[in-house]
């Protein structure tokens, strides 16, 4: 794309567990400036039942938050917005069935991204609001279903980590119908610093000068203890936080808590994060939080930003497994430009568009790494590797139709794998049809 023909207003939307997030930026010499924000309450991981399945009336909320949103974005062309789901979207055993209606809602097609992938763009959209320096930083963000914590240094992230614990899942565990007392606070504080100590030895040993807190719990918190004057603004002390679960015990409801400014559903939430945030503070030694306004959904407009400025983290994934793997490099030009001509020959005709050569080039460079495995076979452990490897950069979708590809390159058409990714089948539509029927008459 050039420069000329890049578009000028991108979106960023996060389908968060509590809360989907929308923010519509105009770009401005590669700086954006918000035109809009839109967030709304869905509490999507709160509708999961117990077989682990989104239940219906938690889908029609969802459906109707993405109906409002995709009237703000219909006519902004696909490559210029970026959605993404995260932990319950990618926990839910009926999501796909609910990302048909949620595409066609919203009109423009939503990622399931890796609880990793989503630690480094909530890294990255805290890093291009703060002022950085070369100082180590820990950032943490409490979600709806899981809780980040990452260390880096400026714009890169050194050691990243996403935990099964959030503050709606949390909440509805240990504070059903928001009851509160000492003991189910203490409970739940052991029970996420029991999922800490996986990391915090590894954390500590690696070390940080500041720690920088995002999103929606975390600013909630923040607002709380500098409006009861035990915090200056921006900020949350190990101070601040035990009077303020302090106050919160002694109501024993939550409802019976008046805060300026929190609505109900925020306030239904909210325990099960604290407890999260005292775990953190309590098991990384943490005494101070630093507040961002950055988080995953700026994190998506600059990974935007960098796809469109040909400054895209999945090819330098791509190279680093290449290099780790020993891939021969001259076999790999040999293979995209024999991709590159077939593709034009094709396209038009197919629908393919120059997301799909990204695929088949980022397939070429990495089909022969199972041969650092064994000769035999060796397609199959290039799959094994691909679909089971963090790939920084690339959606749970992505990452399938990638291992794929590179699966289907010798024998058989691997058409059981692809049953397994739907949304890719919808993608590709007649494309697919035309692969198939071609690698069969081969």
């Amino acid at each position: 794309m050039n420069k000329q023909d890049s578009p000028t207003i991108l979106a960023a939307i996060d389908l968060g567990s509590n809360s989907f997030h929308m923010i519509i930026s105009r770009l401005r010499d590669d700086h954006f400036q918000v035109v809009d924000k839109l967030r709304e309450m869905v509490q999507l991981r709160a509708g999961l039942d117990a077989q682990g399945c989104l239940s219906e009336v938690a889908q029609d909320r969802a459906i109707a938050c993405l109906e409002r949103f995709g009237q703000r974005i219909k006519d902004l062309p696909k490559e210029s917005v970026r959605v993404v789901g995260t932990n319950t979207l990618r926990i839910a055993k009926n999501s796909d069935s609910f990302l048909h209606k949620a595409n066609k809602a919203l009109g423009h097609s939503i990622e399931i991204i890796t609880g990793e992938e989503e630690a480094r763009l909530i890294y990255l959209g805290v890093a291009q609001t703060l002022i950085f320096d070369d100082s180590r930083r820990l950032v943490i963000d409490i979600g709806g279903g899981s809780t980040e914590l990452i260390i880096g240094e400026n714009s890169v992230g050194l050691e990243r980590k996403s935990l099964e614990m959030g503050c709606v899942s949390y909440s509805k565990r240990f504070f059903p119908n928001g009851e509160l007392s000492a003991l189910r606070m203490k409970l739940a504080i052991i029970a996420a610093g029991t999922h800490l100590r996986s990391i915090q030895k590894k954390y500590r040993d690696i070390g940080w000068s500041e720690a920088i807190g995002a999103s929606g719990t975390i600013r909630c918190v923040a607002h709380i203890v500098r409006d009861k004057g035990w915090c200056g603004d921006g900020m949350i002390t190990l101070e601040a936080l035990n009077k303020l679960i302090e106050y919160m015990v002694d109501q024993k409801q939550m409802k019976a808590i008046l805060l300026e400014g929190m609505t109900a559903e925020r306030s239904s939430v909210l325990p099960g994060g604290i407890a999260i945030l005292k775990a953190v503070f309590n098991q990384l030694k943490i005494d101070k939080i630093i507040v961002s306004n950055g988080a995953l959904r700026e994190g998506l407009l600059y990974d935007l930003l960098g796809r469109i400025n040909h400054d895209d983290e999945r090819e330098r994934t791509v190279q680093t497994l290449a290099r780790r793997y020993h891939v021969d490099e001259v076999q790999s030009v040999r293979i995209i430009l024999m991709l590159d001509n077939l593709f034009e020959q094709v396209a038009e005709t197919w629908h393919l568009n120059e997301k799909h050569r990204h695929s088949l080039h980022w397939a070429a460079k990495l089909h022969e790494i199972g041969l650092s495995i064994s000769h035999d076979h060796y397609q199959k452990h290039s799959y094994y590797l691909l679909a089971h490897s963090h790939l920084p950069g690339f959606s749970r979708e992505e990452q399938g139709v990638l291992a794929i590809m590179v699966r289907g390159q010798r024998r058989v058409f691997p058409k059981k794998h692809i049953k397994t990714l739907p949304f890719f089948i919808a993608s590709v539509n007649s494309a697919f049809n035309n692969l198939v029927a071609f690698s069969n008459g081969v």
